[in-house]
């Protein structure tokens, strides 16, 4: 009842058309940029979130601030670029950086955050600014039945939308498909049972991803069809929250996001090898080199589907504008009318893009992970930069406007374009801490719990 009472004594005054819009963050977990059937995969199941494009707008080169969790979502709270925080905001939070969710509550908003965390050691009610948190795991029947490992925390989410139907509410719903392991229930596999694998309907990005499921043992087919299921369960779940917006008459002044925090995990990983469930990981970035833990494109861009009627134009795709979760904060603050911004922002307001604009961004995207002798990138208009480790070879150029797949470095032949952005992306690299703070862990920290019982 009290963040009722707070949200009335702001906005009681308005109706509920005039008042700031509820806002829906879906979040999924290393889901690919061609992993779902409005952005090309082959073989996905995902009516509702295909219905969500047809009813509002798709972009295509909408880009995350970090290749792995916590740093897409450090960006995506604070409007920042993950790397200038010179302590792992995983371990110890954001420290003294105004986030997302603050914000909007000291603007009236009630404000939920459902699944997984990973921003912070603390997860408390009013952590962030946020009134209720529940970082609930992966259901209990995940690995049977048809609910996936989503469906808890998905149903935690509906309820705080129902609870909050006043308005005006911002909720993040972060689930944990697709991450590692992808072992999904037997109900939603059996929906894929028909699927056989034809390797000439993926991109030459994929291949070797195959080769690796097969390689450790997998067999395709049935590997595609745990990763399909999976991917299945979060569409439902997406219809479940849909669904329950045009129950209570929300669609028209809520604002609702489909997106994922990067590109999707490597069947087989690094120094850890092959794992139980491997040869499951075949999440697909269409013609896009890379996925997760890298900075090329499949790392970096990310399906994203926003629907807001009336306001954000039904049916189109943005294929020319270049967008960003470091763009979220801003651009938020500005439709619900918040004037005091954090003095610091790499972000800028784009809901002029959001509303239909075409325009070119007026700041430069970067990426560099939270170390000091990482490989830094930028994006400015057409071209990605990728600059060396020192003695480690020479700069990436790529002109995406023709090269998506980032295949043919073309940094030779413009040598003018690398000095001149090489220079940009050396002088943001000077403004990033010297060093980085982070805990090492001996063994993985288990973060999730089971739904509060006492809401």
């Amino acid at each position: 009842m009290l963040l009722l009472l707070l949200s009335g004594s702001v906005f009681g005054d308005q109706t509920a058309s005039e008042r700031p819009p509820n806002i829906v963050l879906m979040f999924a977990d290393d889901l690919g940029y061609g992993d779902i059937g409005c952005y090309g995969h082959p073989y996905a199941r995902t009516p509702a979130i295909d219905q969500l494009a047809k009813e509002g707008t798709r972009f295509t080169q909408f880009y995350v601030t970090g290749v792995t969790c916590n740093p897409s979502r450090t960006g995506l709270m604070t409007g920042l670029f993950p790397a200038r925080l010179p302590k792992y905001a995983a371990d110890f939070g954001f420290g003294d950086r105004t986030t997302i969710t603050e914000l909007l509550k000291k603007r009236g908003y009630s404000t939920g955050h459902f699944g997984k965390w990973h921003i912070g050691p603390r997860d408390s009610d009013g952590t962030y600014g946020i009134d209720l948190v529940e970082t609930i795991g992966k259901a209990r029947d995940a690995t049977s039945g048809k609910t996936g490992r989503d469906h808890d925390l998905y149903s935690a989410a509906i309820d705080f939308i129902r609870d909050n139907k006043e308005g005006p509410f911002y909720v993040n719903i972060w689930g944990h498909a697709t991450h590692f392991p992808v072992n999904t229930a037997d109900g939603l596999v059996a929906e894929f049972k028909d699927v056989k694998v034809d390797r000439n309907d993926f991109s030459l990005t994929m291949q070797h991803k195959f080769d690796e499921c097969q390689k450790i043992g997998g067999d395709l087919d049935e590997s595609m069809r745990q990763y399909l299921g999976d991917v299945y369960q979060i569409d439902l779940n997406v219809g479940r929250v849909l669904k329950t917006l045009d129950e209570l008459g929300l669609r028209e002044n809520t604002i609702v996001v489909f997106s994922s925090d990067h590109g999707p995990a490597p069947v087989i990983l690094g120094k850890q090898g092959a794992r139980e469930f491997s040869n499951n990981m075949l999440g697909y970035a269409g013609e896009l080199r890379g996925g997760k833990h890298e900075q090329y494109e499949g790392g970096t861009r990310v399906p994203f589907v926003i629907r807001w009627p009336g306001k954000v134009q039904a049916g189109r795709v943005d294929s020319a504008n270049i967008a960003s979760f470091v763009d979220w904060l801003p651009t938020l603050c500005s439709i619900a009318g918040i004037k005091e911004l954090p003095s610091q922002l790499d972000g800028e307001d784009i809901s002029d893009i959001w509303f239909g604009a075409d325009r070119q961004r007026t700041k430069p995207l970067f990426w560099r992970t939270s170390s000091t002798g990482s490989t830094p990138a930028m994006r400015v208009d057409n071209w990605k930069l990728h600059l060396p480790r020192k003695q480690r070879g020479g700069p990436e150029l790529y002109d995406l406007s023709v090269d998506p797949s980032e295949r043919n470095n073309i940094a030779e032949t413009h040598p003018e374009v690398v000095a001149s952005l090489g220079k940009s992306l050396q002088a943001w690299v000077a403004e990033l801490p010297a060093e980085y703070e982070k805990i090492e862990k001996t063994e993985p920290k288990k973060r999730s719990r089971d739904r509060k019982k006492n809401r």
